[in-house]
């Protein structure tokens, strides 16, 4: 986290992620030009939005301009380009969640925009501009967001690690807590990290070594690395909040709750069978392989009982499994009843595709369906 340059969404240092299958978390977008439109118009979940966003403003213009450009090189003028434009977006995150949509949102405007005006080449630059996390969105799987050193930001781009398709086996079960109030946004939080704390020049220093050693495990689908890697870099992105001057905490006690269980199970398991990740929120993202989740829902069932025949959603899970869990290895864990508001089931998924025309979210008229 954290920015070396606000208006041009360029970080302080290189980032991978995991990009998220779409059946359970997923943006779609329909974007439409047309002669007869009087203004420029957006609506999200079927509301109409403010244009104003200078975000938006700068993913819209930047699109354009990359479509003029080509026009100069050789292509006819394009008139769709002085044509009003009608965005309409939805996506399926759960609201009040704490879930960030804006990633998927903005790689998926960027990516029907791009279609819309035939803009071709690397896109992640211009949905960098929307959201910092878009960028890594564009591609789907396991994917590197590299800083890049240049002023303009030129450099600072993303690549695949490797496709979804590389380490099928992975699961992610994205643990929503109950008490979702949030102090600080995320960037003014980092903004202020970047200010006051020492130890995240620190962080910025191991950053590279870190780099190199996750992209070797998910290469060589070696979980027991991946998971070390990654709960030790969620901890000391967290340790570098609360080393902010005023502090920041995003965690809460079931976020450090879950924390503890996660290391017991391992522990219990004598080599890492879980890694949690958390971003700006309380909420636990929990890596681990597909033969695992059965047992790790028994084990999240038993610490956080929930009666809401909805507590697991996403990908299903047979029925009663015989897990044979044995709990005295976590004496001295507690019980909290509905810490946990539900779990989402998903795995890596793909990036940005155009869904055939006869389902998109506008009417010929341009208006929302």
């Amino acid at each position: 986290g954290g920015k070396r340059d606000e208006k041009l969404i360029l970080p302080l240092n290189s980032s991978v992620s995991v990009t998220l299958n779409q059946e359970e978390l997923r943006a779609r977008t329909t974007v439409a030009v047309s002669r007869n439109f009087k203004e420029d118009k957006m609506w999200l979940n079927g509301r109409e939005q403010s244009m104003k966003n200078a975000r938006l403003q700068s993913v819209i213009s930047q699109i354009k301009r990359l479509c003029r450009k080509r026009k100069i090189d050789g292509d006819q003028p394009n008139e769709k380009l002085q044509w009003k434009l009608h965005i309409c977006s939805e996506n399926n995150f759960p609201t009040a969640a704490g879930l960030a949509s804006s990633a998927a949102g903005y790689a998926c405007l960027v990516y029907a925009l791009s279609k819309l005006y035939g803009v071709e080449g690397d896109i992640s630059k211009i949905a960098r501009l929307g959201s910092g996390s878009a960028c890594r969105s564009i591609h789907g799987g396991f994917v590197i967001w590299n800083k890049g050193d240049a002023e303009d930001g030129e450099d600072s781009s993303t690549e695949q690690i490797a496709p979804e398709t590389h380490w099928p086996e992975l699961r992610v079960l994205i643990l929503v807590v109950s008490d979702q109030t949030k102090h600080t946004a995320s960037t003014v939080g980092m903004q202020t990290s970047v200010e006051t704390s020492d130890l995240l020049h620190q962080r910025l220093q191991g950053v590279p070594k870190r780099i190199e050693r996750i992209k070797k495990a998910i290469l060589r689908k070696d979980f027991h690395s991946f998971a070390e890697i990654t709960m030790k870099d969620s901890n000391q992105l967290h340790a570098v909040c609360l080393d902010t001057y005023p502090p920041i905490s995003y965690l809460t006690d079931t976020s450090h709750h879950i924390m503890q269980l996660v290391h017991a199970i391992n522990q219990d398991n004598s080599s890492n069978m879980v890694a949690y990740s958390f971003d700006a929120g309380p909420n636990a993202f929990l890596f681990m392989q597909e033969k695992d989740v059965p047992t790790v829902l028994d084990i999240l069932h038993y610490f956080y009982p929930n009666s809401d025949p909805h507590f697991i959603r996403g990908i299903h899970v047979p029925g009663k499994h015989d897990t044979h869990v044995d709990y005295t290895a976590f004496s001295d864990i507690k019980v909290i009843p509905r810490a946990l508001k539900f779990i989402i089931h998903t795995k890596p998924g793909p990036g940005p595709s155009v869904q055939e025309s006869d389902n998109g979210l506008l009417t010929k008229d341009g208006l929302p369906k």
